[in-house]
């Protein structure tokens, strides 16, 4: 599985993702190469489709996507059972690994 961690420079949440990702992949044993991506500008964000920082592409997907938020060079938000987060819950996470090794 490829994984994509796509950030803005200077994201507070780059860290917390990037153990999330480290935390979920070691936790459900998928086979995962992750790569860390910068995006740097309000048109690289339109093209990848990047909705706010930090997003997670399993194989190129975003399984958090929601279909109406627009592009944007911004912190990104994600619904968790604490309330809103700065990245997604590891459960959400690791059930998203699962699904897409499955199929």
């Amino acid at each position: 599985m490829q994984i994509e961690l796509l950030v803005v420079p200077d994201c507070p949440h780059d860290a917390a993702a990037a153990e999330l990702i480290a935390t979920a992949v070691a936790d459900t044993g998928v086979q995962a190469q992750v790569t860390r991506t910068v995006v740097t500008s309000q048109d690289e964000a339109r093209r990848r489709g990047f909705v706010g920082s930090p997003t997670i592409l399993l194989n190129g997907t975003d399984p958090f996507a929601d279909p109406a938020a627009p592009a944007a060079m911004a912190c990104r938000l994600y619904s968790t059972p604490e309330g809103l987060g700065g990245v997604p819950a590891l459960r959400d996470l690791r059930q998203a690994l699962k699904r897409v090794a499955e199929s």
